[in-house]
């Protein structure tokens, strides 16, 4: 139970793409995390978290508001969330706490691409006026969706944000990934080297031939002006802020850090921190004969686009090596600077009182069956991320909780942490209990939505994916291709047999079919509330 009926500080560390199983106290023998190890070890670390959709902007804006991607809108990346959305940082700050975001968002777009994907009226039918195309007639666009557009950045690197964004008073915004990060951060690096972009990309990259992994190159970048040691310092600022001016009002700080989301770029020591020849091959490399996988064969075969990072692909022995050694390098980094931002925290005087969290948006195959980054196959490594917290207002935290939750549960578990109740429409559980050894609330499975904007592993058209995910099965359900997947976790935890069609788990698949059914019910929208009787 709660030790002090005072409001808690939070800080909220988050990282961008990363698995479970890259942390050492998750079971990985090699990534060294001695911070974030040393963390869960005073705290309670969650095994079964999961997200709500695995790509960046729908989940983090799930995580903000506690809603499925079908109800908030964003169902995929390319659409921002809309500046009427309540977030649970919204209600925080109503209820007295300061709030701040150091680092990415990504509630917004950030390339400052137009969307390839345009409304095509019916063949032979009149298209309506053009702010009719649209179910909802309010378009989200103008400058208050522009807040994370890189070039705006690149065309004003002194520009700031407008407050309260999504309910953060204090922003130091970060933009993009890897050694091409801009918002707040360019100005940053500016100020401390005469001329940044001879740092940034391939083209000014230091010369090393022994990878030859897509997306990889050896940054000019050095430590102390990466990405990440900007977000330490801010937070370690804003840390040490808190500390020193006497205010005992509580405080949110989100302090997310764009990697280890591909491009490969861990600077100076953290290139050659770890030797790809000495990583292990995921267990189902190269394993697995699903209909996606062989489409995905094929396309890979056709040439596709390795030159982007968001277009999943296949990779050979040598490049999954490196592409692990590297995440494992910028992982390691971003631990250091935890270890620092830590810290800080005890010497603000501030660690007594605070609730440390840590998450990512979402997972990566990372080698799994061969594949790389992220799309709409729902593997562990993909949907399964990790969820530490360290609660010094809690007696007997438990060392490690199987409960199943995910990032649908963050929002409402924060508010209730808070003392504040969730408001209508919000979704999800209230899992402190989960962590303050109190009785744990029913969850039969956590349900998973994806949706593309386009033709995705080879398919031409958009595909939509739904997955049901409980403590022993992953199903999922494919449109519009005519395809389904059962894995049974606890016989196949690696996902290579897929038993949608075998007819020993039939009767199992209709029971879990007819569950998930009804957990599609219980998650349909709530909002808005009736303002009168009929």
């Amino acid at each position: 139970m709660s030790k002090s009926k005072r409001r808690p500080n939070f800080l909220y560390i988050v990282t961008d793409q990363q698995r479970a199983d890259h942390l050492g106290c998750y079971g990985n023998p090699i990534v060294q995390t001695p911070n974030l190890n040393a963390l869960a070890a005073r705290g309670t670390r969650f095994d079964r978290f999961y997200v709500a959709h695995p790509v960046c902007m729908p989940n983090r804006s799930t995580l903000m508001t506690g809603r499925l991607p079908s109800l908030h809108k964003v169902r995929f990346n390319g659409i921002p969330l809309d500046r009427n959305a309540t977030t649970f940082v919204d209600i925080l700050r109503a209820d007295g706490y300061r709030t701040g975001l150091i680092g990415k968002s990504h509630l917004q777009n950030f390339t400052g691409m137009d969307s390839k994907r345009k409304y095509e009226a019916r063949e032979g039918y009149r298209a309506p006026s053009e702010d009719l195309r649209d179910a909802r007639k309010s378009k989200l666009t103008g400058p208050e969706y522009e807040v994370e557009n890189s070039l705006k950045w690149i065309d004003d690197p002194e520009r700031e944000v407008p407050v309260p964004f999504y309910g953060f008073d204090h922003v130091r915004l970060c933009t993009r990934h890897s050694d091409n990060v801009q918002g707040h951060y360019r100005a940053w690096l500016a100020a401390r080297h005469e001329d940044p972009d001879s740092l940034r990309g391939p083209r000014n990259a230091i010369a090393d031939d022994r990878y030859s992994a897509p997306f990889a190159w050896r940054t000019s970048i050095p430590e102390e002006l990466y990405p990440t040691s900007f977000i330490a310092e801010e937070t370690i600022k804003y840390l040490r802020d808190r500390g020193n001016d006497g205010d005992d009002t509580p405080f949110f700080l989100q302090c997310s850090f764009p990697d280890p989301h591909a491009p490969f770029t861990p600077p100076g020591k953290y290139w050659d921190m770890y030797d790809p020849d000495e990583i292990p091959l995921p267990p189902s490399y190269g394993q697995g004969d699903t209909f996606p996988i062989r489409q995905l064969r094929e396309w890979v075969k056709s040439g596709p686009n390795r030159n982007m990072a968001n277009i999943p692909y296949m990779t050979t022995e040598k490049e999954t090596r490196e592409c692990i050694a590297l995440t494992y390098g910028m992982i390691s980094m971003i631990d250091d600077a935890i270890g620092r931002i830590m810290s800080e925290l005890e010497a603000a005087g501030l660690a007594e009182d605070t609730i440390v969290i840590f998450n990512s948006d979402h997972g990566d195959w990372m080698g799994d069956h061969g594949l790389m980054l992220k799309g709409p196959l729902h593997y562990q490594g993909l949907v399964r991320v990790p969820f530490i917290v360290a609660d010094p207002g809690m007696d007997g935290q438990p060392a490690a909780s199987e409960f199943l939750c995910g990032s649908l549960d963050f929002a409402r578990t924060i508010l209730a942490r808070a003392g504040v109740s969730a408001p209508n429409g919000m979704q999800g559980l209230d899992i402190v209990p989960a962590w303050s050894s109190g009785s744990l609330p029913n969850r039969p499975g956590i349900l998973i939505e994806h949706d593309t904007h386009r033709g995705h592993l080879g398919f031409e058209d958009p595909l939509r994916v739904r997955s049901y995910v409980t403590q022993r099965y992953r199903t999922s359900v494919f449109q519009p291709i005519d395809y389904c997947e059962m894995y049974d976790l606890q016989e196949d935890p690696h996902e290579l047999n897929n038993v949608w069609d075998d007819p020993r788990y039939k009767p199992e698949r209709d029971r879990l079919l007819e569950e998930w059914m009804h957990q599609l019910i219980a998650h349909q929208d709530t909002s808005p509330l009736p303002t009168r009787l009929a």
